[in-house]
């Protein structure tokens, strides 16, 4: 399996970091391909993103021919039809009204 970013460990010392929680809202089938990938390279969907955005950050590209292979698998296995393209156009759907509770009375 290759490294699905190329140039990772590159450096010879590992750095310490502050993680936080986050609660960030993804497209649902767009997580399950990050999710899936994340899991074939035995890394946590937070380290996969993390090297993603420090790849984009220096322009470098995150993906080596290998793991852009799985990933074309991976985006028809998840029906992910979306593109780089649509990325400043997602319109999130409408979601259901939560039925409301009736009051209690006193």
């Amino acid at each position: 399996m290759s490294d699905p970013m190329p140039g990772r460990g590159r450096r010879s010392s590992s750095r310490t970091v502050e993680r936080v929680q986050t609660g960030v809202r993804l497209e649902r089938r767009l997580l399950g391909v990050l999710k899936a990938l994340a899991d074939l390279h035995g890394m946590t969907l937070g380290d996969l993103i993390e090297g993603m955005a420090l790849h984009a950050f220096e322009g470098k590209a995150p993906f080596g021919p290998q793991t852009l292979e799985r990933i074309r698998a991976l985006r028809q296995a998840f029906d992910l039809e979306l593109t780089a393209a649509d990325a400043h156009g997602l319109v999130e759907a409408a979601r259901p009204a939560k039925p409301r509770e009736p009051r209690r009375q006193r």
